[in-house]
């Protein structure tokens, strides 16, 4: 009998996070090495399900690079790359369209389906929803590879509001229709701003932002925008999370109420992050309390 004490104890906690974010809109960064684990795949396509069932609007955008390197090699592409950047020629930029939109879409739609969710595959290019520049490391031109300068947020609406689930490739076109591949933490946090969601939730490899690397238990539960150039500038935030980490302080600046770093390996990590009130990852807000 406890353990059904405990079990609606728990329901009962998450009860007002449930009446609060309902009708509300989540964006979630679906990518990293979990994907490949299908365990963790199944674990995190069930957690998405009972955010719907409970009222949430998701919106998912997935990456796959391992897929398209995949892919490259099984078609005998070669790639070049530049100062350990992979060049995006016409050959690869149709492989990376073809794996995005194509298989991982379809095969996120599908695993969706299955619980009776109402999945959308789409594109940055369905109804020109992205648009993109050329994007330039350090003046270097590494092909066909996309900034965003725009998102038209009017299907993404529309979707929602008829209570389906868009599932988003990131690849955009730019004014003459060019496929150009994107970033998807780029495009997750595009999306986010369009929406004005009410949260922006990055599945990573990383459990968060932690004050030192190599201890566990320093993790960074809370963190405020105002506090971030400061944990740049000592190197406690550094690497690939800078980016991620500054374009969620632009989020946050145009609307997006909270964004959540997790790691996608940790069961239920969404879960335990929307409907406790400990949390497991790295939530980033506006302004301290």
């Amino acid at each position: 009998m406890e353990k059904y004490i405990e079990k609606a104890k728990i329901l009962i906690e998450a009860l007002p996070y449930i009446q609060q974010f309902k009708k509300k809109t989540m964006v979630i960064k679906y990518g990293g090495s979990f994907m490949y684990d299908e365990a963790r795949k199944q674990s995190v396509m069930d957690d998405i399900s009972l955010m719907r069932l409970v009222g949430i609007r998701v919106v998912i955008v997935h990456g796959g690079g391992k897929d398209i390197s995949g892919m490259l090699s099984d078609l005998e592409i070669h790639t070049e790359f530049v100062e350990g950047l992979r060049i995006t020629n016409e050959k690869v930029v149709e492989v990376a369209e073809m794996v995005l939109s194509g298989k991982i879409n379809k095969e996120i739609v599908q695993l969706l389906q299955n619980r009776e969710m109402n999945a959308v595959g789409l594109s940055g290019k369905d109804g020109g929803m992205i648009k993109v520049k050329k994007k330039f490391v350090n003046n270097l031109d590494i092909g066909f590879v996309g900034d965003i300068i725009h998102v038209d947020n009017r299907l993404l609406n529309t979707l929602l509001k008829d209570d389906y689930l868009p599932v988003i490739a990131p690849i955009g076109t730019d004014k003459t229709g060019q496929s150009y591949n994107i970033n998807a933490d780029h495009v997750a946090y595009a999306i986010a701003k369009a929406l004005k969601a009410e949260k922006l939730i990055y599945l990573t490899d990383t459990d968060g932002v932690y004050m030192d690397p190599d201890n566990p238990d320093s993790i960074i539960r809370r963190l405020f925008a105002e506090n971030v150039p400061k944990l740049i500038e000592e190197g406690i935030i550094s690497g690939g999370m800078i980016p991620k980490v500054e374009n969620s302080v632009d989020a946050l600046n145009q609307g997006v109420n909270s964004v959540h770093i997790l790691d996608g390996k940790v069961q239920h990590s969404m879960l335990l992050e929307l409907f406790t009130a400990a949390g497991v990852g790295t939530m980033i807000r506006r302004s301290i309390i």
